[in-house]
Protein backbone atom coordinates (compact mmCIF):
# COMPACT_ATOMS: atom_id res chain seq x y z
CA UNK A 1 0.00 0.00 0.00
CA UNK A 2 1.37 3.43 -0.93
CA UNK A 3 2.18 6.01 1.75
CA UNK A 4 1.58 9.77 1.61
CA UNK A 5 5.26 10.18 0.72
CA UNK A 6 5.61 7.33 -1.76
CA UNK A 7 6.31 9.70 -4.67
CA UNK A 8 9.11 12.27 -4.44
CA UNK A 9 8.53 15.94 -5.13
CA UNK A 10 11.36 15.82 -7.67
CA UNK A 11 14.12 13.51 -8.85
CA UNK A 12 17.41 15.05 -9.97
CA UNK A 13 19.95 12.48 -11.08
CA UNK A 14 20.44 10.11 -8.16
CA UNK A 15 18.80 12.55 -5.72
CA UNK A 16 15.17 12.28 -4.61
CA UNK A 17 13.55 15.30 -2.96
CA UNK A 18 10.41 15.03 -0.82
CA UNK A 19 8.17 17.91 0.25
CA UNK A 20 7.15 16.76 3.72
CA UNK A 21 7.63 17.18 7.44
CA UNK A 22 10.68 15.07 8.25
CA UNK A 23 9.14 13.43 11.34
CA UNK A 24 6.14 12.30 9.33
CA UNK A 25 8.36 11.15 6.47
CA UNK A 26 10.65 9.18 8.79
CA UNK A 27 7.65 7.43 10.34
CA UNK A 28 6.72 6.08 6.87
CA UNK A 29 10.25 5.19 5.76
CA UNK A 30 11.36 1.59 5.43
CA UNK A 31 13.55 0.48 8.38
CA UNK A 32 17.29 0.11 7.79
CA UNK A 33 17.22 1.84 4.42
CA UNK A 34 19.51 4.86 5.01
CA UNK A 35 23.31 4.57 5.29
CA UNK A 36 24.30 8.07 6.41
CA UNK A 37 22.97 11.50 7.31
CA UNK A 38 24.44 14.95 6.62
CA UNK A 39 22.19 17.82 7.66
CA UNK A 40 22.06 21.44 8.76
CA UNK A 41 18.92 21.64 10.93
CA UNK A 42 16.88 24.73 11.83
CA UNK A 43 18.73 25.17 15.11
CA UNK A 44 16.50 27.50 17.00
CA UNK A 45 13.42 26.08 15.27
CA UNK A 46 11.82 29.44 15.93
CA UNK A 47 13.66 31.10 13.03
CA UNK A 48 12.19 28.66 10.51
CA UNK A 49 8.61 29.02 11.66
CA UNK A 50 6.28 30.45 9.00
CA UNK A 51 6.03 33.75 10.88
CA UNK A 52 9.78 34.29 11.15
CA UNK A 53 10.40 33.15 7.57
CA UNK A 54 7.86 35.70 6.35
CA UNK A 55 9.71 38.43 8.28
CA UNK A 56 13.03 37.32 6.81
CA UNK A 57 11.69 37.29 3.25
CA UNK A 58 10.20 40.75 3.78
CA UNK A 59 13.50 42.07 5.10
CA UNK A 60 12.21 42.74 8.62
CA UNK A 61 14.44 40.22 10.36
CA UNK A 62 12.39 39.13 13.36
CA UNK A 63 14.72 36.78 15.27
CA UNK A 64 17.06 36.98 12.27
CA UNK A 65 19.93 39.44 12.48
CA UNK A 66 20.24 41.35 9.22
CA UNK A 67 23.86 42.56 9.24
CA UNK A 68 24.74 45.81 7.50
CA UNK A 69 26.74 45.75 4.29
CA UNK A 70 30.50 45.39 4.79
CA UNK A 71 33.10 46.71 2.36
CA UNK A 72 30.45 47.07 -0.32
CA UNK A 73 29.11 43.52 0.08
CA UNK A 74 25.70 42.60 1.42
CA UNK A 75 26.11 40.09 4.26
CA UNK A 76 23.81 37.14 4.79
CA UNK A 77 21.25 37.11 7.61
CA UNK A 78 22.04 35.22 10.80
CA UNK A 79 19.62 33.88 13.42
CA UNK A 80 19.96 35.47 16.86
CA UNK A 81 20.36 32.38 19.05
CA UNK A 82 20.88 34.60 22.11
CA UNK A 83 17.22 35.67 21.90
CA UNK A 84 15.90 32.15 22.55
CA UNK A 85 13.99 31.81 25.81
CA UNK A 86 14.26 28.93 28.27
CA UNK A 87 11.03 27.60 26.79
CA UNK A 88 12.51 27.81 23.27
CA UNK A 89 15.58 25.89 24.42
CA UNK A 90 13.44 23.23 26.07
CA UNK A 91 11.42 22.82 22.89
CA UNK A 92 14.63 22.57 20.87
CA UNK A 93 15.96 19.70 23.02
CA UNK A 94 12.58 17.98 22.89
CA UNK A 95 12.38 18.28 19.11
CA UNK A 96 15.83 16.83 18.50
CA UNK A 97 15.06 13.99 20.88
CA UNK A 98 11.93 13.16 18.88
CA UNK A 99 13.84 13.54 15.63
CA UNK A 100 16.65 11.22 16.72
CA UNK A 101 14.18 8.57 17.91
CA UNK A 102 12.35 8.74 14.57
CA UNK A 103 15.63 8.65 12.64
CA UNK A 104 17.25 5.69 14.37
CA UNK A 105 15.01 2.90 12.96
CA UNK A 106 15.53 3.97 9.33
CA UNK A 107 19.32 3.83 9.63
CA UNK A 108 21.36 0.70 9.10
CA UNK A 109 23.64 -0.32 11.99
CA UNK A 110 26.83 1.74 11.95
CA UNK A 111 25.35 4.65 9.98
CA UNK A 112 27.00 7.97 10.81
CA UNK A 113 25.08 11.21 11.33
CA UNK A 114 26.69 14.63 10.75
CA UNK A 115 24.70 17.51 12.26
CA UNK A 116 25.69 21.14 11.75
CA UNK A 117 25.62 23.02 15.01
CA UNK A 118 26.26 26.25 16.88
CA UNK A 119 28.50 26.62 19.96
CA UNK A 120 25.63 28.03 22.02
CA UNK A 121 23.22 25.17 21.32
CA UNK A 122 25.31 22.11 20.45
CA UNK A 123 25.24 20.71 24.00
CA UNK A 124 21.43 20.56 23.98
CA UNK A 125 21.28 18.88 20.58
CA UNK A 126 24.06 16.41 21.39
CA UNK A 127 22.44 15.41 24.68
CA UNK A 128 19.07 14.80 23.05
CA UNK A 129 20.53 12.69 20.24
CA UNK A 130 22.64 10.59 22.61
CA UNK A 131 19.64 9.96 24.86
CA UNK A 132 17.87 8.52 21.80
CA UNK A 133 20.53 5.81 21.61
CA UNK A 134 23.21 7.20 19.31
CA UNK A 135 26.93 7.06 20.04
CA UNK A 136 28.81 10.35 20.13
CA UNK A 137 31.73 9.96 17.72
CA UNK A 138 33.41 13.33 18.02
CA UNK A 139 32.97 16.72 16.44
CA UNK A 140 34.05 18.19 13.14
CA UNK A 141 35.50 21.69 13.37
CA UNK A 142 34.73 23.76 10.31
CA UNK A 143 37.27 26.57 10.47
CA UNK A 144 35.42 29.57 9.12
CA UNK A 145 35.19 33.18 10.20
CA UNK A 146 31.53 34.04 10.72
CA UNK A 147 29.82 37.31 11.56
CA UNK A 148 28.75 36.08 15.00
CA UNK A 149 30.16 37.68 18.14
CA UNK A 150 32.86 40.28 18.56
CA UNK A 151 30.47 43.18 19.15
CA UNK A 152 30.89 45.82 21.84
CA UNK A 153 28.02 46.36 24.32
CA UNK A 154 24.94 47.54 22.44
CA UNK A 155 24.34 51.30 22.72
CA UNK A 156 27.52 51.60 24.82
CA UNK A 157 30.24 51.31 22.18
CA UNK A 158 31.96 54.54 23.16
CA UNK A 159 31.76 53.88 26.90
CA UNK A 160 33.31 50.39 26.61
CA UNK A 161 35.47 50.48 23.46
CA UNK A 162 37.77 47.67 24.64
CA UNK A 163 35.02 45.18 25.60
CA UNK A 164 33.63 42.35 23.46
CA UNK A 165 30.37 40.84 24.70
CA UNK A 166 31.05 37.44 23.11
CA UNK A 167 34.13 36.09 21.30
CA UNK A 168 34.17 36.52 17.55
CA UNK A 169 33.40 33.08 16.15
CA UNK A 170 36.10 31.49 14.01
CA UNK A 171 34.66 27.99 13.76
CA UNK A 172 31.45 26.03 13.33
CA UNK A 173 30.90 22.69 15.11
CA UNK A 174 29.43 19.71 13.24
CA UNK A 175 28.33 17.03 15.69
CA UNK A 176 29.08 13.44 14.75
CA UNK A 177 27.09 10.39 15.89
CA UNK A 178 26.80 6.74 14.95
CA UNK A 179 24.03 4.21 15.28
CA UNK A 180 25.51 1.30 17.28
CA UNK A 181 27.22 -1.33 15.14
CA UNK A 182 26.55 -5.05 15.04
CA UNK A 183 29.65 -6.92 16.19
CA UNK A 184 33.02 -5.47 15.21
CA UNK A 185 33.52 -2.61 12.76
CA UNK A 186 34.78 -5.02 10.09
CA UNK A 187 31.71 -7.23 10.63
CA UNK A 188 29.42 -4.24 10.23
CA UNK A 189 31.27 -3.06 7.12
CA UNK A 190 30.86 -6.47 5.50
CA UNK A 191 27.15 -6.69 6.32
CA UNK A 192 25.93 -3.11 6.01
CA UNK A 193 28.78 -1.15 4.39
CA UNK A 194 28.89 1.22 7.35
CA UNK A 195 30.62 1.69 10.70
CA UNK A 196 33.52 3.92 9.72
CA UNK A 197 34.29 7.01 7.66
CA UNK A 198 35.77 7.09 4.18
CA UNK A 199 39.41 8.14 4.09
CA UNK A 200 40.50 10.99 1.84
CA UNK A 201 43.14 8.68 0.41
CA UNK A 202 45.11 5.62 1.47
CA UNK A 203 47.61 7.97 3.13
CA UNK A 204 45.18 10.52 4.56
CA UNK A 205 42.33 9.72 6.96
CA UNK A 206 39.26 11.91 7.23
CA UNK A 207 40.17 14.59 9.78
CA UNK A 208 38.06 16.41 12.36
CA UNK A 209 39.30 19.89 11.36
CA UNK A 210 38.36 21.19 7.92
CA UNK A 211 39.56 24.55 6.65
CA UNK A 212 36.61 26.35 5.08
CA UNK A 213 35.35 29.76 4.06
CA UNK A 214 32.03 31.59 4.08
CA UNK A 215 29.75 30.63 1.23
CA UNK A 216 30.61 32.78 -1.75
CA UNK A 217 28.11 35.22 -3.20
CA UNK A 218 28.25 33.42 -6.58
CA UNK A 219 27.17 30.20 -4.88
CA UNK A 220 24.42 31.97 -2.95
CA UNK A 221 23.01 33.29 -6.21
CA UNK A 222 22.57 29.69 -7.33
CA UNK A 223 20.71 28.81 -4.11
CA UNK A 224 19.64 31.87 -2.08
CA UNK A 225 19.00 30.03 1.19
CA UNK A 226 19.95 31.92 4.39
CA UNK A 227 21.88 28.95 5.85
CA UNK A 228 23.62 27.74 2.68
CA UNK A 229 26.92 25.93 3.31
CA UNK A 230 29.66 25.90 0.66
CA UNK A 231 29.91 22.92 -1.65
CA UNK A 232 33.65 22.57 -1.05
CA UNK A 233 32.99 21.77 2.61
CA UNK A 234 29.83 19.73 2.10
CA UNK A 235 31.43 17.47 -0.48
CA UNK A 236 34.18 16.50 1.95
CA UNK A 237 31.68 15.63 4.67
CA UNK A 238 29.22 13.87 2.36
CA UNK A 239 32.00 11.82 0.81
CA UNK A 240 33.20 10.68 4.25
CA UNK A 241 29.78 9.53 5.51
CA UNK A 242 29.72 6.41 3.28
CA UNK A 243 32.92 4.50 4.11
CA UNK A 244 32.73 2.19 1.08
CA UNK A 245 31.15 4.78 -1.20
CA UNK A 246 27.93 2.75 -1.30
CA UNK A 247 24.45 3.42 0.08
CA UNK A 248 22.07 6.36 0.44
CA UNK A 249 22.70 9.69 2.17
CA UNK A 250 19.76 11.48 3.80
CA UNK A 251 19.29 15.18 4.53
CA UNK A 252 16.03 15.48 6.50
CA UNK A 253 16.27 19.30 6.54
CA UNK A 254 17.17 19.70 2.88
CA UNK A 255 16.61 23.44 2.41
CA UNK A 256 17.82 24.36 -1.07
CA UNK A 257 19.28 20.89 -1.62
CA UNK A 258 22.97 21.63 -1.03
CA UNK A 259 23.65 18.25 0.61
CA UNK A 260 21.96 16.47 -2.28
CA UNK A 261 24.04 18.52 -4.72
CA UNK A 262 27.19 17.46 -2.88
CA UNK A 263 26.09 13.82 -3.03
CA UNK A 264 25.48 14.19 -6.77
CA UNK A 265 28.96 15.66 -7.18
CA UNK A 266 30.66 12.69 -5.48
CA UNK A 267 28.44 10.09 -7.13
CA UNK A 268 26.23 9.05 -4.20
CA UNK A 269 22.51 8.35 -4.08
CA UNK A 270 20.70 10.77 -1.79
CA UNK A 271 17.33 11.72 -0.35
CA UNK A 272 16.25 15.14 0.88
CA UNK A 273 13.15 16.09 2.88
CA UNK A 274 12.03 19.73 3.05
CA UNK A 275 8.89 21.08 4.71
CA UNK A 276 8.98 24.62 3.29
CA UNK A 277 7.51 24.64 -0.23
CA UNK A 278 9.48 27.73 -1.27
CA UNK A 279 12.77 26.03 -0.41
CA UNK A 280 11.67 22.76 -2.03
CA UNK A 281 10.89 24.65 -5.23
CA UNK A 282 14.27 26.36 -4.99
CA UNK A 283 16.04 23.03 -4.59
CA UNK A 284 14.66 21.60 -7.83
CA UNK A 285 16.88 23.90 -9.87
CA UNK A 286 19.55 24.61 -7.23
CA UNK A 287 20.69 20.98 -6.93
CA UNK A 288 21.79 20.90 -10.57
CA UNK A 289 23.45 24.30 -10.36
CA UNK A 290 25.30 23.55 -7.14
CA UNK A 291 26.34 20.12 -8.40
CA UNK A 292 28.08 21.76 -11.34
CA UNK A 293 29.57 24.57 -9.27
CA UNK A 294 33.25 24.82 -8.42
CA UNK A 295 36.34 22.63 -8.89
CA UNK A 296 36.67 19.06 -7.59
CA UNK A 297 37.82 18.50 -4.01
CA UNK A 298 41.06 16.53 -3.68
CA UNK A 299 40.73 12.85 -2.92
CA UNK A 300 40.71 9.44 -4.57
CA UNK A 301 38.42 8.63 -7.43
CA UNK A 302 34.68 8.76 -6.88
CA UNK A 303 32.15 6.05 -7.65
CA UNK A 304 31.73 7.36 -11.18
CA UNK A 305 35.46 7.03 -11.83
CA UNK A 306 36.09 10.76 -12.08
CA UNK A 307 38.00 12.89 -9.58
CA UNK A 308 36.18 13.09 -6.29
CA UNK A 309 34.54 16.39 -5.49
Amino acid sequence: MSTPFAEPFAVIGRAALYHADCLEWLAEREPKSIHGVVTDPPYGLVEYSPTQQAKLRNGRGGVWRLPPSFDGHKRSPLPRFTTLTDDDLGQLACFFGRWAKALKPVLVPGAHVFVASNPLLSHLVAGAICEAGFERRGEIVRLVMTMRGGDRPKNAHDEFPDVTVMPRSGWEPWLLFRKPIEGRVQDNLRTWGTGGLRRRSSERPFADVIQSAPTRSAERQLAPHPSLKPQAFLREVVRAVLPLGEGTVLDPFAGSGSTLAAAEAVGYSSIGVERDLDYADMAVSAIKRLRDYGPPVSGPESNSGSASK
